[in-house]
């Protein structure tokens, strides 16, 4: 008998998307799944969208809101398959994705795998410009990636994982890991670091495989996140830079990081104080240099 895969959507106000999140679950080639939606208090018709999908795969939840972590927690709990996937209630699979990812899984015993993805706008249109600025993010990232051939050192300088959306894991690793942590924005980004701690080595990123649409719109581009995801973001990088790290080195890296990061600062507002220029980013290529010569102790470790 086939492995079955738990598919996880937690939902909140996403009416105009969550019919086409559900149909890519239930519309997958490799069809021994169970989905599980959780609305966390949506105040618009997502409910009534889910709810009309007559298909006995589907489990429809509703709580109050609680926010995304919460509502992934819970569809944590109530997954019983082999394989743990996720999908945010405003994105897409392709139709083969499960299929692929199982595949891959069992030839290679990988703990959790993910993949390329290809953003969408509002109407689901491919955002295919190459000089479009999330496409410019993505493709620094990537390079990064592929330059430094080791997962953990390329997460520390950017998620190119890009969302909850892209996460497949055996229900093993799932266990290991636990919940997601009480990040609003990135508890994507702190969840992928876990994984890779938890299971060194076993983590793949089938970066030939654009198997995910994620949708770009002004529901995930607030201003609000632009200010606190950035301040989660460094509270994260923080974190596992140092958890990488042998013990007698972590203070070392610590007052090094965080002087770095005050210069850089620093050296803004007095440009802007003289009506200069920023200079040369010379700070970022130390940054950068730090993470390069980290490299070869993290790699052992992915």
């Amino acid at each position: 008998m086939k492995a079955e895969v738990s598919v996880i959507i937690p939902a909140y106000n996403h009416e105009r998307f969550v019919g086409a999140a559900v149909e890519s679950v239930l519309g997958q080639s490799y069809d021994r799944l169970q989905l599980i939606v959780i609305d966390d208090g949506s105040t618009d018709r997502t409910g009534e969208v889910v709810q009309g999908y007559d298909d006995p795969r589907l489990t429809y939840v509703h709580q109050e809101n609680q926010d995304a972590y919460n509502a992934l927690n819970r569809g944590l709990e109530m997954a019983d398959g082999d394989f743990i996937a996720i999908l945010n209630s405003d994105d897409v699979y392709f139709p083969e994705r499960l299929e692929k990812l199982v595949g891959v899984q069992q030839e290679t015993g990988a703990q959790c795998l993910f993949t390329d993805v290809v953003p969408i706008d509002d109407a689901g249109g491919e955002l295919l410009d190459p000089d479009f600025g999330w496409n410019q993010w993505h493709r620094r990232n990537r390079a990064f990636y592929l330059a430094a051939g080791d997962l953990y050192t390329a997460f520390l300088k950017g998620n190119f994982m890009v969302t909850t959306s892209n996460l497949f894991l055996t229900g093993e690793a799932a266990r290991k890991v636990g919940k997601f942590c009480s990040l609003r924005y990135l508890h994507d980004y702190d969840y992928i670091f876990r994984v890779m701690l938890a299971c060194p080595g076993k983590v793949r990123y089938l970066h030939e495989e654009q198997l995910l649409y994620y949708r770009i719109h002004d529901g995930n581009t607030l201003s609000e996140a632009a200010i606190l995801g950035r301040e989660q973001d460094r509270r994260v990088i923080g974190k596992y830079l140092l958890a990488a790290l042998p013990e007698d080195l972590r203070p070392l890296v610590s007052a090094g990081s965080e002087r770095l990061v005050e210069l850089e600062r620093e050296l803004n507002e007095v440009q802007a104080t003289l009506g200069q220029a920023p200079a040369e980013p010379g700070i970022r290529r130390q940054v950068r240099g730090l993470l390069r010569s980290l490299g070869r102790k993290l790699s052992a470790r992915s």
